[in-house]
């Protein structure tokens, strides 16, 4: 069984996430990514703190190919759309956007590649069953 195929996360652009130019600070579009990630497991029932205390897992960032097409400024709503493009046994590529919500302008997307890896060693490990269970095939 699969979960949804895509998940959409809102996020406010606050004063703090801007550069001295009024716009999003490019760092911060990859938080606004991690932060959909996040609530998709959250979603799904998966909570990173218990996945670390119950499996001794943590997922790791390995890879990111991000493509900065138009400014966010301060006070925009934006959606973060995720998907799963690829599903390995011991790691998930996403393919991730953010949107304005006014005029559904693409503004950012990219693909992060995570890793599951042993929070003892920090070598891969293999994603749990139910986890993988629960996550849609890729694209």
């Amino acid at each position: 069984m699969t979960g949804t195929k895509e998940f959409l996360w809102p996020v406010r652009v606050y004063y703090e996430d801007t550069d001295a130019g009024g716009v999003v600070y490019y760092a911060n579009y990859l938080r606004f990514m991690e932060r959909a990630r996040t609530e998709w497991l959250r979603q799904l029932g998966f909570e990173q703190d218990e996945l670390l205390q119950r499996e001794g897992i943590l997922f790791a960032v390995r890879r990111v190919a991000v493509e900065f097409r138009r400014p966010a400024r301060f006070n925009d709503r934006l959606s973060v759309r995720s998907r799963i493009r690829q599903r390995r046994r011991a790691s998930l590529v996403f393919q991730q956007e953010i949107v304005r919500d006014v005029d559904r302008q693409l503004l950012c997307d990219g693909d992060v590649q995570v890793a599951c890896i042993d929070a003892a060693g920090f070598r891969p490990r293999p994603i749990p069953d139910a986890l993988l269970e629960a996550l849609p095939d890729g694209f």
